[in-house]
């Protein structure tokens, strides 16, 4: 890979067990192999904070959605301004395991929220800290979901939801080229390998 003296963000998003968690791990492991400094971080979750909201988001009782919105929304802000930012300010690679798109993908497509309020409260949120790629790792609900042994409040949602969620950052992911979709159906190594290859395209500009 090219030396990449500026920051970049990378973005994992996509249905519930595509294994972007250990999509994240690996890349994270990439990077530092190369040189650079890795903040390997993940929405809701991140900090006391973060944990805490994480706690009533997955494992809380029933909740309206809107009160679910704010909740993520929440967990954004501090989490945009308290780490992402900071690191990125030093140089830093952010490889983050859900971020915005993954509230407008939920919330207003999933759950019906109206679109143009979540853009907006989005737009707010992340104050401007827009990723430099955004990964979606796509896998069918049902293998998805097969693959959580142990399921939180949104994984326990009906079939046809995570459906709709599937099909809604396909949706999403087809309006901009800052988006690489990858078969979460294969092997880890073979997702993070071309994972590793659309990162390296994106950094040194090829389409």
């Amino acid at each position: 890979m090219t030396r990449y003296s500026r920051r970049v963000f990378i973005v994992l998003e996509g249905p519930e067990g595509g294994g972007k968690s250990t999509l994240a791990k690996n890349l994270a492991a990439r990077a530092s192999e190369c040189g650079f400094t890795v903040r390997l971080t993940r929405e809701p979750g991140e900090g006391e904070f973060g944990k805490r909201i994480r706690q009533i988001l997955l494992d809380g009782e029933a909740m309206v959605s809107a009160a679910e919105l704010f909740l993520f929304l929440a967990d954004r802000a501090q989490h945009v301004q308290t780490f992402i930012k900071p690191a990125l300010e030093l140089g830093e690679w952010v490889i983050c395991d859900r971020f915005a798109d993954s509230t407008f993908v939920y919330q207003a497509i999933a759950r019906g929220l109206d679109a143009d309020f979540v853009r907006a409260a989005n737009t707010f949120a992340i104050a401007g800290t827009e990723p430099d790629i955004k990964l979606l790792v796509d896998v069918p609900a049902e293998v998805g979901l097969a693959r959580r042994a142990d399921r939180n409040r949104i994984d326990n949602e009906p079939i046809a939801f995570h459906e709709q969620v599937r099909q809604g950052f396909l949706q999403v992911a087809s309006e901009s080229s800052v988006w690489h979709v990858l078969d979460g159906t294969q092997a880890a190594e073979k997702v993070t390998e071309t994972a590793w290859q659309a990162i390296q395209n994106r950094i040194n500009g090829v389409p």
